[in-house]
């Protein structure tokens, strides 16, 4: 519970600065002192409140939040990164502006010199004067109104265009990564990637029937959900969930899990997968025989895990550990940081997800801080490292610069 208001509480203290911030540029920049002032004032407390409120409000059920909060989190999201990026033009426009002010002046004559005991006062300065102020606000009123237009039409296009991206359907990535150890009687050996389903409070059972019949079509020797599928429990979820069952491969189905089911009751969830007929992998691997020879299938719990039983940590050793080492081995793992763990065990290939690809540049650049793939095929410590950008989203029904997808990995011998 006190994990729960810290977290409310650190959302609303940064949600309260980025609106202190809007509200400085799009309102009290762009206005003057008035009734439309103190309107854009109540709207930015309110659209404040509002972002804290659905990230509470849809995990009590309230999910009537969820599409104004998160689109609104959205397009914050691009104010906020259009005005940063602004700021360093309109200082300089400034300063242009008003280096030609000051040289359009005239410059004062110099005052003769005063007799000796005359009296009366010094004339006051010229007006206009070099050094004295300039009190016409119309220049600085206009420059802010034309980044603060610029950057609302922007954001809100940006936004438009994310949510197309994100309700479509998922496109379908084909690559082939060479393996060493693959015998070369399994050659071609065809994985079917989905991760980040996300179902949740925007995306339901009908999300699920797309992806499931999108992945049918590929007639993949396995089918890999590498985590990240729920944001809500079974009671929530469950009816969403059931077309999992219809997944048609020739050895299998197989789920880690991902952060998210950690949020949302992980032992229900991985009674109710292996109820729909996915194995899931819970620290532990299998053998796949096909087409005469044999792979390693190895899957570890999410690196957040930090429980007991269904919800233990990630165990390398207990996957991996103790295995032929002729053999390849495919690691199912959802996060991409996983691999630096599983490098240490001579993985082939670690499968993940997660990152969503970014899901909204240029968040992209950040979350290269903490992963060490962000998108596609990358090499950790010897490793490979496919990154799905997963076939759902989380939060704002929002994708620009990652499209949803789901990967057919195919698997070559060397």
């Amino acid at each position: 519970m006190l994990a729960v208001l810290g977290f409310v509480g650190t959302l609303a203290l940064v949600t309260g600065l980025i609106h202190l911030y809007l509200w400085k540029r799009l309102v009290r920049d762009t206005t003057l002192p008035g009734r439309w002032r103190r309107a854009g004032g109540i709207t930015a407390l309110v659209l404040a409140l509002l972002v804290p409120a659905t990230m509470v409000g849809t995990q009590a059920g309230l999910y009537w939040l969820a599409w104004p909060g998160y689109l609104w989190l959205a397009i914050m999201f691009y104010l906020l990164v259009l005005l940063v990026a602004l700021e360093v033009p309109m200082l300089v426009t400034k300063l242009v502006l008003r280096r030609r002010v000051v040289a359009a002046e005239p410059t004062a004559a110099a005052p003769e010199p005063a007799l000796v005991g005359a009296a009366g006062p010094a004339d006051p300065p010229a007006a206009g004067a070099v050094g004295q102020p300039d009190h016409d606000p119309s220049r600085r009123l206009l420059l802010a109104r034309g980044a603060a237009i610029f950057a609302g039409l922007t954001a809100t296009g940006l936004t438009g265009y994310g949510i197309r991206t994100a309700l479509g359907p998922p496109q379908l990535d084909r690559v082939q990564i060479p393996l060493a150890k693959l015998p070369r009687s399994m050659d071609g050996l065809r994985i079917a990637t989905v991760s980040d389903i996300h179902l949740g409070p925007l995306r339901g059972r009908a999300h699920t029937e797309r992806i499931v019949a999108a992945i049918n079509r590929l007639d993949a020797d396995l089918v890999a959900v590498v985590g990240d599928l729920v944001d809500g429990s079974v009671a929530e979820l469950g009816e969403a969930a059931a077309p999992l069952r219809d997944l048609r491969s020739r050895h299998g189905s197989f789920f880690v899990t991902g952060n998210h089911e950690y949020y949302s009751g992980v032992e229900e969830w991985v009674r109710e997968l292996d109820r729909l007929g996915l194995r899931v992998l819970q620290n532990e691997r299998r053998e796949i025989q096909a087409r005469g020879g044999v792979l390693d299938l190895a899957g570890v719990n999410d690196v957040t895990a930090a429980g007991t039983g269904l919800a233990a940590p990630a165990d390398y050793t207990a996957a991996l550990g103790d295995r032929d080492p002729s053999r390849p081995v495919v690691l199912l793992a959802h996060q991409p940081v996983a691999a630096v763990e599983a490098a240490k065990f001579g993985v082939d290939l670690q499968l993940s997800g997660h990152t969503h690809g970014g899901q909204i540049v240029p968040f992209n650049l950040l979350v290269k801080l903490q992963q060490p793939v962000v998108s596609g095929l990358g090499e950790v410590d010897g490793t490979k490292v496919y990154v799905t950008n997963g076939a759902g989203f989380w939060g704002p029904p929002v994708r620009v610069g990652a499209e949803p997808q789901i990967t057919l990995v195919e698997l070559r011998s060397a």
